[in-house]
C-alpha cells in the first residue's frame, strides 16, 4: 500500500500548480483519496479570506488523483479528464488547513462521477464539488 502511495505521489508531483499551491496527497486508495493544504497568504483574496479558486484547486486535484488512481497504479487503462465540475461553497474555513476527501459516486467505461468534500482541520464543512470525468481510451496505432 505504501509503495502504491509513493507511485501516485511521484506521478502527481508533475502537477506544478498543485505543488506551488502546497497540496499534498495524504492517502490514496481505490475507494477514497485525501489531499490537504496548509492555508497561507498565497491562498487569500483581497478580503483576507481563502480564495474560492484555492478551494476549487484542492478539490479538483483530489478529483484528478482519485479518477486516475487505477491507471497510475497500473490497474487501469485510459486517462480520465474533467468533463464538468460544480462546486458549492458553505463557509470560510476556521482552521489553518484544508482537507478534501473524494468518493466515487458512479463509475462507467466512459463517464464517471466523483464527490469531493472539503473541510477544515476542525471538521467544519467548507465546500463540496461534484466532478464528471471522461475516459480517454488509448487507441491502437496500426
Amino acid at each position: 500500500m505504501e509503495a502504491e502511495l509513493e507511485k501516485i505521489r511521484a506521478y502527481f508531483a508533475a502537477d506544478r500548480y498543485a505543488a506551488v499551491s502546497g497540496i499534498v496527497i495524504d492517502f490514496a486508495r481505490e475507494d477514497c483519496v485525501q489531499c490537504s493544504m496548509e492555508i497561507g497568504d498565497l491562498h487569500k483574496n483581497a478580503g483576507r479570506e481563502v480564495q474560492g479558486g484555492a478551494i476549487f484547486t484542492l478539490a479538483d486535484f483530489a478529483f484528478g488523483v482519485h479518477s486516475n488512481f487505477a491507471r497510475v497504479s497500473g490497474r487501469g487503462d485510459g486517462r480520465i479528464v474533467g468533463q464538468s465540475c460544480s462546486i458549492s461553497y458553505f463557509r470560510q474555513p476556521k482552521g489553518k488547513r484544508l482537507i478534501v476527501r473524494s468518493a466515487l459516486l458512479s463509475g462507467g467505461r466512459n463517464v464517471s462521477v466523483y464527490r469531493m468534500s472539503v473541510s477544515d482541520e476542525l471538521g467544519n464543512p467548507v465546500a463540496e464539488m461534484v466532478g464528471n470525468g471522461f475516459t480517454r481510451h488509448e487507441r491502437n496505432k496500426a
